[in-house]
């Protein structure tokens, strides 16, 4: 039996794969499958590996640690790794005030306690999200999270006080100034919500599943300053944006905005699950004793890979390795767009970039072309993703440890998939 038979013969089939192929290995800017054949990574695994797979210093670490003890829990015999990792989160965020952690095991989770704690800190439940939002796929997450489909179709009923606004998307919103398009989520919050009630505002900096829709400028300042005003919690996501990933340690920091809370997982901590709440000293102590934690939260093993993870960013300076990546990346998507008329915009910040591809001459999503480029994206050695409300952007993640010839090869293999995608 092969193996993608023993695949469907054991696991659900509500879980699906972008290859049809199986990895085998894998290291800085490539994926190898069970049968030699290797894929340039344009996915990082939806931005995880911002350090490469299996980084040096990660793997010794976790090695380091699985032999001294793998679990204790740490709301039962706690240990030094996860105070370590939450003095880095402290002092990593955005926000020069006194900060407090919490370490959990998944993004979506995360963002559970982030509002959790809001809600908590304010005594208030409403919490206002964003079209085009992605937030996760628990019941509280699916909630928050604006797409329907795969994410919330039959999934309901869903948690309550949950509101949603316009999201800045310039290319879809006439070209609004930043502070317009703030000005209009602000006056719906004011008018079906009432400021009094808001427990927290919750947004990605830039926006991820939704199609790396980035605001105009000062959108998020407007919201920031919006939410300080009416004493709501402002939760930034940086889950897909964190670590590096944007040219900075986190988004929030290109416009000098500075979050009651950041929510963190993905890139944190070399492909294996971790994830943490960091926010304001007073915002945090607010919970009682025993209201936050988790079984797995803070595991040991990742911890100490997030450790090295952070260390490797730092000695190899990936701040800038992403900066050096957008600016090989965005000429020649800017120059690809030029000569194909489906790319309706070339968009985003250091190594999370993206095309949105239309009808020709016309603003109407192309979902169909969309998914037609991405097959011969792998066909031709590229990993690539797609994502978007309408299905019709193609992302772009490269591991940020990738090599220049790894990423030309992947931008020549982008270039002839357009051009035999007629």
């Amino acid at each position: 039996m092969s193996l993608h038979e023993r695949r469907l013969a054991a696991v659900a089939p509500g879980v699906t794969s972008v290859l049809s192929s199986y990895v085998a290995h894998a290291s800085g800017g490539t994926l190898t499958d069970v049968d030699g054949r290797e894929w340039i990574d344009f996915g990082s695994g939806i931005a995880v590996t911002n350090v490469g797979n299996s980084a040096p210093r990660v793997v010794e670490a976790v090695r380091a640690q699985v032999e001294k003890f793998t679990h204790t829990c740490f709301m039962v015999a706690p240990y030094s790794l996860y105070v370590e990792v939450c003095e880095q989160l402290n002092a990593l965020t955005p926000g020069s005030f006194g900060k407090r952690s919490m370490l959990v095991n998944s993004g979506a989770e995360a963002v559970e306690n982030a509002v959790k704690i809001a809600r908590h800190a304010t005594g208030r439940q409403a919490v206002v999200v964003f079209d085009h939002a992605y937030h996760g796929r628990t019941n509280l997450t699916m909630a928050l999270t604006a797409k329907n489909m795969p994410y919330k179709q039959g999934f309901g009923p869903f948690a309550g006080e949950i509101y949603r606004v316009p999201m800045s998307y310039p290319l879809r919103d006439g070209g609004l100034s930043g502070p317009a398009a703030a000005a209009v989520a602000i006056d719906l919050i004011s008018k079906q919500v009432g400021a009094g009630n808001v427990a927290a505002l919750l947004i990605e900096p830039i926006q991820g599943e939704g199609g790396f829709v980035v605001p105009a400028p000062g959108f998020l300042p407007a919201l920031r300053a919006w939410a300080t005003s009416a004493g709501a919690v402002f939760i930034a996501d940086e889950i897909q944006t964190g670590f590096c990933r944007t040219g900075d340690w986190f988004a929030s920091t290109f416009e000098g905005v500075e979050p009651d809370l950041v929510t963190t997982a993905k890139g944190i901590a070399g492909g294996l699950p971790l994830a943490g709440v960091t926010g304001r000293a007073e915002v945090m102590d607010a919970v009682h004793a025993g209201g936050l934690g988790g079984t797995y939260g803070g595991n040991p093993i990742a911890c100490a890979a997030a450790l090295a993870s952070i260390e490797t960013m730092r000695e190899l300076s990936l701040t800038e390795a992403a900066t050096s990546i957008e600016a090989v990346m965005l000429p020649r998507l800017r120059a690809l767009a030029g000569r194909d008329s489906r790319i309706a915009e070339v968009r985003g910040r250091g190594a999370m970039l993206a095309v949105e591809i239309v009808a020709p001459g016309t603003l109407v999503p192309d979902p169909a072309a969309t998914a037609a480029l991405a097959a011969a994206c792998h066909a031709g050695g590229l990993l690539t993703l797609t994502c978007g409300t309408y299905g019709n952007v193609l992302r772009f993640l490269p591991p940020l440890v990738i090599s220049d010839t790894e990423l030309d090869r992947g931008l020549e293999i982008l270039d002839s998939a357009f051009a035999a995608v007629g």
